[in-house]
């Protein structure tokens, strides 16, 4: 892959997320101790599985939101709260993946794992 086709994809990446934050994202609240940011985030959500020591295994999901990088200003931690319409979402460890990835390769965007409160 040459440079110039490189930077088109990544140009293109950066557009969509820009579209899906502009007319998919919703505006929260996120709080960390005193620091509260009012700032779009798009809904998501994980699915997991469990099993438990005799070998059952359970399915279930966890609300995702995805953040811009530059608009949090910092990276999400366990403990800090995401609150939309009055609930209360707390980010969470998700096994061993932590409290938030990457959305896309670019690095823009985090994917932060919460439980409802």
């Amino acid at each position: 892959m040459t440079w110039q086709s490189e930077n088109m994809l990544n140009n293109g990446l950066n557009w969509l997320e820009q579209k899906l934050n502009d007319f998919c994202s919703s505006e929260v609240q996120y709080r960390r101790s005193d620091d509260i940011k009012n700032i779009p985030a798009v809904f998501g959500k994980t699915d997991y599985e469990l099993s438990d020591e005799y070998g059952f295994s359970l399915g279930a999901f966890i609300w995702d939101f995805l953040i811009d990088v530059s608009l949090l200003g910092f990276e999400p931690q366990v403990g800090d709260q995401i609150i939309v319409n009055g609930q209360i979402f707390g980010v969470m460890n998700l096994s061993s993946q932590g409290c938030w990835q990457w959305t896309g390769p670019n690095r823009k965007t985090y994917r932060i794992h919460t439980k409802e409160l």
